[in-house]
């Protein structure tokens, strides 16, 4: 009796001070860092949650955070490029979030060091909801931190897990078939895939240079470059999570690979040369079974998503 009060008690303390650990889906770590500055409550929870839906977040009134992290598409939009209002197309893939509290760096490039940061700069940059700051206050009658405080918050609570993977490494090995097992042990060996999609959320949270960016000899978007000026960052790109990666194509930071079979196939062959492609690749030269093995495994990572505020 007394442990179960002290557990019930760690729960309260953690949720309201710097930590989030109410019960995640199977396959994610219990406790989720949360700044000191923002504690998690369902009050805040459920107004980001109605945020996130709201299209007076853009200056049009016809986009809301969901257009482009869409909870039927693994809070992802299915398309290559990210579409703002009046149609305006930006110039990168709107990246899903998911697990996205556990999250070390935010934006393929890393720029922004929060999820407080993150939630609000699509709000206010032009090619996306293209609000201001007075207007976006005035709207709302809340101050800009409180709306970055409560959308933050609620993206904390988006996780997915309890995929037949899960199962799998909890012990049940009947989750995954012979092929996806193959595919699993590809993943892990041969093609040395989690060396960055590594950990509960399959990645590694760093950036690295798949040679994406680069075309005929040229790149086109210098990615962690223009954040961090390290000339070995040139075209490099944060690693997507591969959580319910079966529903977030397209894939890559511009949307131009356009299923899981393109996906393997390009590292079947160590992504694009460049002068600063990433160390970890190499050509893995899949046969086609082994293809489909991949595939396969990459599949069985797709679970339940669970969001809100939960008991």
């Amino acid at each position: 009796m007394i442990l179960k009060i002290l557990g019930i008690l760690l729960v309260l303390v953690s949720a309201f001070g710097s930590g989030f650990v109410l019960r995640p889906p199977l396959g994610l770590d219990l406790y989720m860092p949360v700044p000191e500055t923002n504690p998690l409550a369902r009050t805040k929870v459920d107004l980001g949650r109605k945020l996130f839906f709201d299209k007076r977040l853009s200056r049009d009134q016809t986009l809301a955070c969901a257009s482009c992290h869409d909870p039927r598409l693994g809070f992802s939009d299915g398309r290559p490029l990210a579409i703002g209002i009046h149609g305006t197309r930006g110039t990168r893939n709107s990246p899903a979030l998911l697990n996205r509290g556990y999250g070390a760096a935010f934006f393929w490039d890393g720029r922004a060091a929060s999820l407080e940061q993150q939630a609000i700069e699509p709000i206010f940059n032009p090619k996306e909801l293209g609000m201001t700051e007075p207007e976006l206050e005035m709207r709302l009658n809340m101050k800009t931190s409180d709306v970055a405080a409560a959308l933050a918050s609620y993206v904390r609570t988006i996780r997915s897990g309890d995929s037949r993977f899960d199962r799998y490494a909890a012990g049940k090995k009947n989750s995954l078939n012979v092929l996806e097992t193959a595919g699993l042990a590809l993943f892990r060996g041969k093609g040395n895939c989690s060396a960055c999609h590594s950990g509960p959320n399959f990645t590694d949270e760093r950036f690295h240079n798949t040679g994406v960016a680069w075309r005929d000899g040229k790149i086109n978007d210098e990615g962690r470059f223009l954040i961090s000026h390290d000339e070995r960052d040139r075209g490099a790109f944060k690693t997507p999570t591969l959580r319910l990666v079966s529903l977030t194509g397209p894939y890559m930071h511009d949307g131009s690979l356009a299923t899981l079979e393109d996906v393997v196939d390009f590292y079947s062959e160590g992504g694009r040369q460049n002068p600063y492609i990433a160390p970890q690749l190499r050509p893995a030269k899949f046969t086609p079974e082994e293809k489909h093995a991949l595939v396969s495994f990459l599949r069985s990572l797709s679970g339940r998503i669970q969001e809100g505020w939960k008991n």
